[in-house]
């Protein structure tokens, strides 16, 4: 299912495959089965056109059956931003119609959650608050993350009040802020031609910043791994710091980020999101922003050949690659970059282990042997494909998917190739090295050298 934020970008939303997140499902059913079933649930109309007058009788049970609604799909991230503060401002005007001694009193409270009266709203509600919408640890640990119960039609009229104020305050000041024109890119981020030079002149040439945050936020990965906004965009900006290092015409941040949004768009586009839990989604999406950390604008065979440090590190074995996921790893050690700190050991073990895999997949070496693999797969009657080789083939796909993309921008990320390439053979032709094939400035002839 799509949803449109405020902003008016699509906003992804799934069904999380998890066991963990099945049973925050169920214990949200249990709740609302009480009232209304869960198909009835799933049939309310959010639009708030046609809603009857605040202080009518009928309105306290609109406000209750939507108040239930949200509270459904907002466990299940099945809501944009603008139908939750349009039906919480709705359900918040009820509530004053019906407790107005009590309202005028909670009008003037602070909005932070830390200000709350402890009588104010029901322990489990001010736990689900604080767990939901602050980064805050619930003051009692609930076992295996169970949401709360609400008692009564009261106590969730009076926990959307606190909801829609809270959310007023995150959604104003943790998240980051956007450029007008950034903002306007980003609106074509499901093209896939989507033109990530555009983009980087927008962004002020921060397009990873950018777009790396806007993604793990549309799918909601921000929000469910409780990743600190400000960690994240620390993260983002030394990722980017890294990728212009060795100021590469190509293997640079713009490709980074275009490799991350064409990521995005098979994703997107193809279902394949519906497939994968949201511990997978994380990992690919990580995986394509720092899949080119620190790329030296060599090759494998460069470093082989010239002996490099980083090729010995690595015994001659996917240097770049195994340089790539190694130096993102240690950036994310960092305390101010470690969008993994609150992972469990055992989604750490999983995320890490897809993210080398799939990395490591990028190396041009494995590229026929890999469509060998996926081709005798699909022959057998009954295909079981391997979530980490297919995703392992997505990415490197989408690594090399510029020639199948809009001329215009296929032939910028041609010329940008071929002039690192030339600067390869300019340092080969320095340290006395045959020249690697296409890397010869002066005898390479550029349309032959498209065989496509």
């Amino acid at each position: 299912m799509f949803c449109v934020s405020e902003q008016g970008s699509l906003t992804i939303v799934r069904r999380s495959s998890t066991k963990k997140s099945q049973n925050h499902t169920d214990t949200v059913a249990g709740y609302s089965s009480s009232f209304a079933d869960d198909e009835t649930l799933d049939a309310v109309d959010l639009d708030t056109d046609n809603l009857p007058a605040v202080d009518t009788p009928d309105a306290c049970d609109k406000a209750a059956v939507r108040l239930r609604c949200l509270l459904r799909q907002l466990q299940r991230g099945e809501i944009s931003a603008e139908l939750l503060q349009k039906n919480l401002h709705y359900a918040a005007r009820v509530l004053e119609a019906v407790f107005i001694d009590e309202t005028k009193r909670l009008a003037d409270d602070d909005d932070e959650l830390s200000e709350v009266q402890p009588d104010a709203v029901p322990p489990e509600v001010r736990e689900w608050l604080a767990s939901t919408f602050t980064r805050q640890l619930a003051t009692t640990r609930r076992k295996s993350d169970e949401k709360p119960k609400f008692r009564s039609v009261a106590h969730a009229i009076r926990a959307g009040i606190f909801v829609d104020r809270i959310y007023r305050r995150v959604s104003n000041t943790a998240l980051m802020q956007f450029p007008s024109d950034v903002v306007r890119v980003l609106k074509t981020l499901d093209e896939w031609s989507f033109d990530v030079f555009a983009l980087n002149d927008a962004a002020s040439s921060q397009p990873v910043k950018y777009l790396g945050y806007d993604l793990l936020n549309r799918y909601g990965m921000i929000h469910k791994f409780k990743v600190p906004p400000v960690t994240l965009e620390t993260f983002l900006s030394r990722v980017e710091e890294g990728y212009c290092r060795h100021k590469n015409p190509y293997h640079n941040n713009l490709h980074a980020a275009d490799v991350a949004q064409t990521v995005h768009y098979m994703l997107c586009q193809t279902g394949l999101m519906n497939w994968l839990t949201d511990l997978e989604i994380f990992a690919t999406l990580v995986a394509a922003i720092i899949h080119d950390y620190e790329h030296t604008g060599t090759t494998n065979n460069f470093h082989v050949m010239s002996g490099t440090e980083t090729a010995l590190l690595y015994n001659d074995r996917a240097v770049l690659e195994n340089h790539h996921i190694s130096a993102s790893f240690r950036v994310m050690k960092d305390d101010e970059c470690n969008i993994l700190q609150n992972l469990s050991r055992e989604e750490f073990r999983e995320f890490r282990t897809l993210v080398i895999d799939m990395v490591l997949a990028t190396d041009m070496s494995f590229h026929f042997q890999q469509l060998k693999n996926m081709k005798n797969l699909l022959t057998l009657a009954e295909p079981s494909v391997d979530k980490s080789k297919a995703l392992s083939l997505v990415l490197h796909c989408c690594d090399i998917s510029h020639p199948a993309k809009r001329w215009d921008l296929h032939h910028r990320w041609t010329m940008l190739l071929l002039e690192e390439f030339f600067r390869q053979g300019d340092k080969e032709r320095e340290l006395g090295l045959p020249f690697s094939p296409l890397c010869d400035r002066k005898n390479t002839l550029v349309a032959e050298s498209q065989i496509g």
